[in-house]
């Protein structure tokens, strides 16, 4: 990009900021290098000029002496997992990103010198603490709401950096640059690196003031691929300006109360938002709102909102809402418990956020596969929190088969290395599949990608169908791909651990009476494909689903409600068809959700079958029939599964969550429960 001309560095430095002027061989030009320290993060740059690149530079002399090479190797296990534990504890730490305690002396710091945010034209900046990010990552201009700082995003950074090339945009304290001419510096950016890099989107992630800068810009360019992620948009019309018709006073008060600044943080909040500032950013929102609004017809953006309940400075939930009908691409995420500065709360992550809703992407389209991002430990945590209540209730009990047929409790049967089909039994509304997948997380470190319905992964507008981020945000999370034979083979080739139901939503919707039998199709191309990879075929089956609830009202008695037959028939328009010309009773199934009367809980059973081998039979399976005869069998061995389940369930002793809880006030909470003799 050009050069503006302008100095970007002040006389003096601010602490958060450090410079090294090295010399590029290859352009003949110098380039600035910034070094970290163990607790700055931050380097600025140009105006226009690309953010240069970033050095971490470890503090120690990085030697090991050869007494401490001789105990590395003679480490005891114990040592090594103490360090492991560590190294846990440490990974746990950083994914939580820093406090807001850290917003607030990395912006004072920031504002604190001449030029360094006190004066001096916008600017862009690239933070340290975003470390080395992935091959082809796409760029994201962080565009910030009315503190003007650019370090609204502090606490995501680390997470941030290894998936996008982040730049942030500043604005100075004492810097007037109107709206308009925000808007063209950012539309500069965007058209240069877009010329750079065609075929990668370009994310612009604003909040409040930022999002309408953000909107602005795509309404201008939609020819360029761009991504927004909008965290309560600050767009107000007409008579809703709540935030001005305040008195100053007020204004600063909501201001202060939503960024749960205490008072130790109100005079860092005085330095980055004077009152002279704060007067100039709440007018700009006014005229910003109205170039915005004009513009959002022409917006082509694939959009995100992200929306808070308790904002107490603009209505957040309402433009949300009116923006989502708006655009044309557009989904919304609401959070109820959250204030304006959405970004600085606790408990909120960004990341997670944009994997749960599919909105990262490395080039023009999603790929399920390829653009998926791996589940992190803090992830794993809160997912495995979140369904603690089921899995206490539950008290899931798993078998495997050793490679010599041998049955044990737990999974060390599994293999390790993928990849590996597990074929099973959908149980009613895929109650089982929760337990399944934390506990091969807990026990073995196994991440399963499963196989899914496309209406989990649609963009839904008004309608029928529940809102998907209360359903479908967790599996998309995990790691689910639409069914599709494309998608099945990407992840045979990438070596995963594939869950795969054949019986898809018809074993899933099943009717009363029809518990653990399977509804699969005639078709046995899942065969072909484990083969074609030498992948593994575990079938397994899982019962409980009678110990826990009793179907009532299924789709043929809703079918005889016209009221309920009309919701049924509106909803399943919605969603995709999966079985295109596929007849029978595994054909496409409407959508309903089947009434359910809950049960005192009794417990869960899962039982995997010896691992089928594929491996060297692809010439033999590529024969049609041969590979039905192997549909068979696995399907076989399914029923087998579910067959023994249902047996040995009944001389459990502790089937009962009654019992259950009576063996762990003997033997403690954490203890692990008996169960049959196998």
């Amino acid at each position: 990009m050009a050069s503006t001309g302008v100095c970007l560095f002040p006389a003096r430095l601010p602490s958060v900021i450090r410079q090294e002027l090295t010399s590029s061989s290859s352009s003949g030009k110098s380039k600035f290098n910034p070094i970290s320290t163990p607790f700055r993060r931050l380097a600025a740059v140009s105006t226009d000029h690309t953010p240069t690149s970033l050095t971490t530079v470890n503090i120690g002399n990085g030697k090991a002496s050869e007494k401490d090479a001789h105990t590395t190797t003679t480490k005891s296990a114990a040592e090594t997992k103490r360090q492991a534990g560590q190294e846990e504890k440490k990974l746990d730490a950083e994914e939580q990103g820093l406090s807001l305690k850290d917003y607030f002396e990395q912006a004072k710091d920031f504002i604190s010198s001449d030029g360094g945010g006190g004066g001096g034209p916008p600017r862009w900046f690239s933070p340290l603490g975003c470390g080395f990010r992935l091959d082809n990552s796409p760029l994201l201009l962080f565009l910030p709401g009315i503190d003007g700082t650019g370090l609204g995003l502090t606490r995501h950074h680390q997470k941030l950096g290894k998936i996008f090339d982040v730049w942030c945009l500043h604005i100075p304290v004492k810097d007037r640059t109107p709206f308009t001419d925000l808007v063209k510096l950012v539309e500069r950016t965007v058209r240069s690196e877009h010329r750079l890099a065609p075929n990668r989107p370009i994310y612009l992630v604003g909040e409040s003031l930022g999002a309408c800068l953000a909107l602005s810009v795509a309404a201008l360019n939609p020819d360029i691929d761009l991504v927004l992620i909008l965290a309560n948009p600050g767009f107000l019309m007409g008579n809703l300006v709540t935030g001005l018709r305040r008195p100053l006073p007020q204004t600063v008060e909501k201001l202060s109360r939503d960024l749960l600044a205490s008072t130790s943080y109100l005079s860092a909040l005085g330095d980055i938002l004077p009152r002279e500032t704060l007067l100039w950013k709440l007018q700009m929102i006014r005229s910003a709102s109205q170039y915005a609004n004009s513009r959002l017809h022409a917006v082509k953006a694939e959009t995100l909102i992200l929306s808070s309940g308790l904002d107490q400075l603009l209505p957040s939930q309402a433009e949300g809402e009116r923006l989502k009908r708006t655009l044309a691409k557009c989904e919304i995420r609401t959070f109820a418990n959250r204030g304006h500065f959405l970004f600085l709360e606790d408990n909120f992550d960004l990341v997670t956020v944009i994997k749960a809703t599919c909105f990262y992407r490395r080039s023009s389209t999603h790929d399920f596969v390829t653009d998926y991002i791996p589940l992190t430990p803090s992830e794993v945590k809160n997912i495995i929190e979140s369904n603690r209540f089921l899995t206490m209730a539950t008290s899931p009990v798993m078998f495997s088969t050793l490679a010599d047929g041998k049955i044990v409790r737990g999974l060390a049967g599994i293999p390790s290395e993928g990849p590996v089909l597990f074929v099973g039994y959908h149980m009613l509304l895929g109650f089982e599949m929760a337990p399944l997948v934390i506990q091969m997380f807990e026990e073995r470190n196994i991440q399963l990608r499963g196989i899914a319905h496309p209406m989990m992964f649609m963009k839904f507008r008004e309608g029928k169908f529940p809102d998907p981020s209360i359903i479908f945000d967790t599996i998309r999370l995990l790691g689910a791909v639409p069914v599709s034979g494309a998608n099945l083979y990407k992840l045979l080739s990438t070596k995963s651990h594939v869950l795969l139901y054949p019986g898809g939503v018809r074993e899933a919707l099943h009717r009363k009476g029809e518990e653990y039998k399977l509804f699969w199709p005639q078709q046995s191309e899942f065969v072909r494909m484990a083969a074609r990879f030498g992948a593994k075929i575990v079938p397994f089956g899982a019962v409980g689903e009678d110990d826990i609830g009793e179907l009532f009202l299924d789709y043929n008695d809703q079918m005889r409600i016209p009221p309920l037959k009309k919701s049924i028939q509106e909803v399943t328009d919605e969603v995709a068809k999966v079985r295109i010309g596929v007849g029978g009773e595994v054909g496409n199934q409407d959508v309903h959700l089947p009434g359910i009367i809950p049960k005192f809980p009794g417990r869960f059973y899962y039982y995997f079958g010896k691992p089928i081998e594929t491996e060297g039979r692809k010439q033999e399976l590529r024969d049609r029939e041969k590979a039905h005869e192997l549909y068979l069998q696995v399907k076989s061995e399914v029923e087998d599964c579910l067959a023994y389940l249902k047996e040995k369930r009944e001389k459990d002793p502790y089937r009962t969550l009654l019992s259950r809880i009576q063996y762990q006030v003997r033997h403690g909470f954490t203890s692990e429960i008996p169960t049959f003799d196998i």
